[in-house]
């Protein structure tokens, strides 16, 4: 493939609700302009796109992909993204690196959750947009109801470009409302121009001068002529529309049946026409690395060379592939540049174009082009990579932050160094996916954005790493303390022939809120000798581990040893840390002793209409709500809640809104269990401490 300047580039994300048929549209436009000599389809398990096995076994797109397709002189870059809600890390870091975006609306369907999803985070980018209605040779379908649907959801700047010729089954072609030319598709895919149906003549009409008054959104001066004379030249109307789309002034509208290879030429006319290249959008701008100074970076190659990671693939066996978006300069096969982020320099091997999971070699890639290179060693998702002497730190992808969670066991014995190796090489390929060991439990938490989500992560890591794990909900992490005060006798007695053991102490407990432990000494004359007094306190730490109740850390507790005795022969160490253990038991037993639970602060973004649902369910698991924030239709529900009750709550938020709910949840502190909660978690320590 050749190369081609910034301004002959396209860079555009496929983005939709899942399900809208963008995988589809994606490998039709490789047909259809000979990018791939035949039409590629998910359901055969051919398409170029789809090409991860997961994504074959299940159907549906579960990672960006990219593929370069040349039209009409230009090269238009397509990042196919995931529609699943699990997946929006992958959709976030496309649009990233995208200069516009297609929207893709199943005409079955309409405006469904996930278009309003994809729309808020192109919105975030302030990216132009053209729409897509897929699937118009289904039954019921409406190409008129669809548009307005998307006005009444988007602010009604959706004006159709095309105008489909026959309905349903019937559905052969479109109208190009500009130039007033009929187009039909054979099964080919071959375009033949034809007459403009009479009864579409009208339509065509109005919705021309709809075109024309959209086309002087984008320019002042066809705006003074249109005042003037009262027309413009078809010319002059695709001028004024690309400038009004790139400016966000109105979204032109295609109608297609991907299936059937109907409007996909017209897809890429319009996305060539009125979609930006790197030249029409601002200048990327960044930092000088440990420094304030704002720096930007044109897409010239001319500049000083910048570029960042938007994806990172991890396999065992072909290395690690980084792909990238050039913004300045040219990136060159074989040569050193600086990972700004990290401070480290790379070694750059043979950089490649992507098409789906074939890479072709080139000598380089240039200012607006999209990339990769294999195995970089210190640069991840988000890094910036820059001329050695000239460097600029980009703003990092923001990825939303995992909320479903659980604990991954090994089902063979002795895996567990594998696991670990397996997931922390996932977690390169994939930010949205977090992997910790928590000390108190025992369990490696594998987190992510759904249960989906988890499910794939687990399939990677036994295709190619090997490793077949059980996920379990994770334990929650309780603690115990006191709510009393008590003194306790703790002695250790022992004589077995020989040298015996003897240790003797009273400590006094004593709640401490705010503070893990703290222990005090209050011995004087000697009961019990200085060189024993840590044996006591290590005692005391050691039997902390695990409480009186079930069997739980102990924590905000003061313990202070007052008296004892011992042994000028007998005593040791040892003895004094059994008898502080003894009397740590006794004295939590007698000092009231609790459970404790985390709590977690979470905020629940929903719209309105949810609102009433989610304040009833979060009441049900026995939240405490803090407050609320209007942003439009918009609601924001923050609330303090038992982590016990939130393990499942990505599942229950997305039954209860359709999807279109989003919550993010940390740690803020413990707190009392209620009794009757507090019994069943006892009564379950107990029978899995019989177990054992």
């Amino acid at each position: 493939m050749k190369e081609y300047p910034a301004e002959n580039i396209r860079n555009v994300a496929l983005i939709s609700h899942s399900g809208a048929g963008k995988t589809t549209i994606g490998d039709a436009m490789l047909f259809i302009s000979g990018g791939n000599d035949r039409f590629g389809k998910v359901d055969e398990e051919t398409s170029v796109l789809d090409f991860d096995p997961e994504e074959i076994k299940r159907k549906t797109t579960i990672s960006t992909s990219v593929a370069p397709i040349e039209w009409r002189g230009r090269k238009i870059n397509i990042l196919d993204t995931p529609g699943y809600f699990d997946f929006v890390g992958e959709v976030r870091s496309a649009l990233r690196v995208s200069d516009g975006a297609i929207v893709v609306v199943d005409a079955t369907g309409g405006v469904e959750v996930g278009t309003e999803l994809v729309w808020q985070y192109a919105s975030e980018y302030q990216l132009p947009r053209l729409f897509v209605i897929n699937k118009l040779d289904r039954e019921n379908t409406d190409f008129q109801r669809v548009v307005d649907e998307i006005n009444d959801a988007f602010g009604g700047k959706a004006v159709p470009l095309y105008l489909p010729i026959g309905k349903e089954s019937g559905f052969k072609g479109l109208v190009d409302i500009v130039r007033g030319i009929a187009l039909t598709t054979g099964a080919d895919g071959k375009v033949t121009q034809v007459a403009v149906p009479p009864e579409l003549e009208g339509a065509v009409k109005e919705l021309k001068e709809r075109l024309k008054e959209a086309a002087c959104d984008g320019d002042d001066a066809l705006l003074e002529k249109y005042l003037e004379e009262g027309d413009l030249t078809d010319e002059e109307i695709l001028k004024g529309l690309r400038g009004a789309s790139i400016a966000g002034k109105v979204f032109l509208v295609v109608p297609v049946s991907a299936q059937r290879l109907i409007g996909i030429a017209q897809v890429l006319d319009a996305v060539s026409d009125y979609l930006p290249s790197p030249k029409d959008v601002p200048a990327a701008r960044g930092k000088v690395p440990g420094q304030d100074t704002e720096v930007t970076r044109e897409a010239d190659e001319a500049a000083p060379f910048s570029a960042l990671v938007f994806k990172t693939t991890a396999d065992p066996y072909v290395g690690k592939l980084t792909l990238f978006r050039v913004y300045s300069g040219k990136f060159l096969s074989n040569s050193i540049c600086l990972n700004s982020t990290r401070g480290r320099t790379e070694r750059v091997g043979q950089l490649y174009i992507v098409k789906g999971k074939n890479q072709e070699p080139v000598a380089a890639v240039g200012a607006g082009d999209i990339g990769a290179v294999a195995k970089l060693q210190e640069t991840l998702t988000g890094d910036t990579l820059c001329k050695q002497d000239d460097p600029v730190v980009f703003p990092a992808i923001k990825f939303p932050a995992p909320v479903y969670s659980v604990a991954v066991h090994p089902k063979t014995k002795g895996d567990e160094d594998k696991i670990s190796a397996g997931l922390t090489r996932l977690t390169e390929e994939d930010p949205t996916i977090r992997v910790e060991r928590n000390a108190e439990t025992g369990e490696t938490i594998l987190s992510g954005l759904g249960e989906v989500h988890v499910d794939v992560t687990t399939g990677k890591l036994k295709r190619k790493f090997g490793v077949d794990v059980d996920l379990t909900t994770p334990k929650i992490p309780y603690r115990e303390t006191i709510k009393g005060s008590a003194k306790a006798e703790g002695k250790h007695k022992k004589q077995t022939g020989g040298r015996g053991q003897y240790g003797h102490v009273f400590i006094e407990f004593e709640p401490l809120p705010g503070q893990e432990f703290e222990f005090v000494d209050k011995i004087f004359g000697g009961a019990v000798p200085r060189q024993y007094i840590p044996a006591v306190e290590k005692g005391l730490r050691e039997a902390m581990q695990e409480g009186v109740l079930a069997g739980y850390p102990v924590t905000n507790i003061r313990a202070t040893l007052y008296d004892g005795s011992f042994h000028p022969v007998d005593s040791s160490e040892m003895a004094f840390k059994i008898a502080a253990s003894l009397a740590f038991k006794k004295g939590c037993m007698e000092a009231q002793p609790v459970i404790l639970e985390p709590i977690v602060r979470v905020e629940v973004t929903v719209p309105e209409q949810f609102m009433g649902d989610i304040m009833g369910d979060l009441n049900k698991k026995r939240g405490r709500i803090l407050g609320m924030e209007s942003k439009g239709h918009i609601q924001v529900i923050k609330a303090m809640v038992p982590l016990a009750e939130m393990q499942k709550y990505a599942i229950d938020l997305r039954s209860m809104t359709q999807g279109r709910g989003l919550f993010t949840m940390e740690f803020d502190h413990y707190e009392e269990v209620p009794p009757n909660i507090a019994e069943a978690i006892i009564e379950e320590a107990k029978k899995a401490k019989e177990q054992k």
